[in-house]
């Protein structure tokens, strides 16, 4: 009675998550969602850059400065004058222009976006320490990866509707940037022919930043 009354309870183990080492899953979830930060914040910085670079709006649309060229050879000058200064305009144009053409063609724009997704999550944010592609039970190498995404590409673009819709939207916002820089006289503008309007992110830009940010992104720590 003795013996027992002075014995002390048991005392339970209590495990202490937080003070764990986290898990090689864990890195790897992490390091994805750092490389997609990154490349978003890249892509929100090249466009806010570019958007506060562009010209007034009503420079773009003056009436009073529009005139027919007497020459080719005079709506060259112009159209490659007014590039220079209305570069972002021009851009922003033909944005326009490819996501009208999208959104009114929403099967285009499904698929569009399907083949973006793939890109993005299967080959620009993968990294060298994540698993293998195991599709239907075949694990499939980084290369096998890359020729199926080319392939892909090449099928979603020719063979359906999306290539004529890409080709259709990018001539008309090509066709306007060209009369406007043809017809539009650029002599109440201020140019300087050294220093063109520089800055506006382009496609290789954002790609850049992409691979920038995958490879800033952290690795899985090691034990």
């Amino acid at each position: 009675m003795a013996a027992g009354a002075n014995s002390s309870p048991a005392i339970l183990p209590i495990s202490n998550a937080a003070a764990q080492p986290p898990t090689a899953a864990g890195n790897q979830q992490l390091s994805s969602n750092s490389s997609v930060r990154l490349f978003l914040t890249a892509i929100s910085d090249n466009i806010r850059f570019g958007l506060a670079n562009r010209r007034p709006w009503s420079e773009v649309v003056d009436r009073s400065a529009f005139s027919k060229p007497e020459s080719i050879s005079e709506a060259t000058l112009r159209l490659r004058k007014n590039y220079n200064y209305f570069r972002t305009n021009y851009l922003t144009i033909v944005t326009a222009v490819l996501a009208f053409s999208l959104l009114t063609n929403p099967f285009s724009l499904i698929l569009l976006s399907g083949l973006l997704a793939a890109w993005l999550f299967l080959y620009v944010f993968r990294q060298a320490s994540d698993p293998p592609i195991v599709f239907f039970g075949r694990q499939y190498s980084d290369r096998e990866t890359l020729l199926f995404l080319i392939v892909s590409t090449v099928a979603v673009i020719f063979l359906t509707s999306v290539g004529s819709v890409l080709v259709s939207a990018l001539m008309i916002g090509v066709a306007v940037v060209s009369l406007h820089g043809a017809f539009r006289a650029p002599e109440d503008l201020f140019l300087d022919e050294q220093e063109p309007q520089g800055g506006v992110p382009g496609f290789l830009t954002l790609l850049s930043g992409g691979a920038v940010a995958t490879s800033q992104a952290p690795m899985p720590a090691r034990a």
